[in-house]
């Protein structure tokens, strides 16, 4: 999956607003408890860790 580049050309950039975007980490992370994200041509994994807290790494 291919991820834009906010101010790079051709790449849409996200509106600005007065509201920060909240999500559930239920929600974010599903059943299983994790999601790979990319970044800047990384993949970073977020997760629940055993104890309920949440962890990124590389």
């Amino acid at each position: 999956m291919a991820c834009a580049q906010p101010g790079r050309a051709g790449s849409p950039i996200a509106p600005k607003s007065t509201e920060q975007r909240r999500i559930s980490s239920v929600e974010l992370l599903g059943r299983q408890g994790e999601i790979l994200i990319d970044h800047q041509q990384q993949v970073y994994r977020l997760r629940i860790t055993s104890l309920g807290k949440l962890i990124l790494t590389k």
